[in-house]
């Protein structure tokens, strides 16, 4: 059973592993982020886990059995109770209800362990399988996104709110 692990030093080689494994599948239906990402990924990495200890961001492997990444799951800009969702799954997981089931387990843990009461998600109008994902775990269209938010693609966004989560936990 995959699980969500927060990143951490020990996981970057895997999450580069996972990035190249998958970037022509990324870049099929998202913008594709670069040579420049995969060359400097050490100061990438880094930056992330400097963003999680300063409390800005929360990110999140889906870590299969055999140790393997199969997704990222990634709070950002957390602000006044609030924060944005991103997520990517690997292809070879893709359609099979991981993404989604992720999704729902960093909903409750943003409210539980982070202390969220709102999350956001942008999404383009030509991905229908994030826009599933996204209603399958609570999530509703807002409003439209700036395509600036979306490597310039139209879209939505979409929000959860969290609070109901919070009282149960």
């Amino acid at each position: 059973m995959p699980e969500l692990k927060r990143l951490d030093a020990e996981l970057g080689p895997a999450v580069l592993a996972f990035e190249l494994a998958n970037r022509a599948y990324f870049a099929a239906s998202i913008s594709d982020r670069g040579d420049d990402y995969y060359e400097r990924f050490a100061d990438w990495h880094g930056d992330m886990l400097a963003e999680q200890e300063g409390g800005t961001g929360a990110f999140y492997v889906l870590v299969g059995e055999d140790g393997a990444v199969l997704g990222r799951f990634n709070l950002y800009r957390i602000d006044d109770g609030s924060a944005d969702l991103g997520y990517r799954v690997a292809r070879e997981v893709a359609g099979r209800g991981v993404a989604t089931a992720a999704v729902r387990d960093l909903c409750r843990l943003a409210a539980e362990r982070h202390g969220l009461r709102r999350l956001r998600a942008a999404t383009s109008s030509a991905n229908i399988a994030s826009q599933k994902v996204l209603a399958k775990a609570g999530f509703v269209a807002v409003g439209p996104a700036d395509p600036a938010d979306l490597g310039g693609k139209p879209g939505t966004w979409y929000e959860r709110d969290l609070r109901a989560l919070r009282a149960i936990g």
